[in-house]
């Protein structure tokens, strides 16, 4: 079995069905942050010790808050995806980037189900 990967995931107030998507791909959500607060748009942003991946929700996001956690990502060499609040599109960002095999996912053998 693969091992875990911690994810903090940027946007939004509900994630709905996101995390059940995640957790077929071995993703935990350690921490979501809604992107409302002020502070979040510092160019000092700490992410969370521990932290491997960033998902950006950009529908729910502006730009300063997704520029401050792009570079915050950066700055520590974590992965970042970016995409709509979305399961489909989701599951389309993480077969780009690499985070999800087609046929070997583990999701859609559950669900049985296509997003595209």
């Amino acid at each position: 079995m693969a091992q875990t990967v911690s994810a903090v995931v940027v946007g939004a107030d509900r994630l709905g069905n996101i995390p059940d998507l995640l957790k077929g791909h071995n993703i935990a959500i350690t921490h979501h942050i809604s992107g409302r607060d002020p502070s979040h748009q510092k160019k000092t942003l700490q992410l969370p010790s521990g932290t491997e991946l960033v998902i950006l929700l950009t529908d729910f996001l502006g730009h300063n808050v997704m520029k401050t956690f792009r570079h915050a990502a950066q700055r520590s060499g974590i992965r970042v995806v970016a995409c709509r609040r979305s399961v489909c599109s989701m599951q389309q960002a993480l077969t780009q980037c690499g985070l999800c095999g087609n046929e070997s996912c583990a999701y859609r053998k559950q669900s049985k189900q296509s997003c595209f």
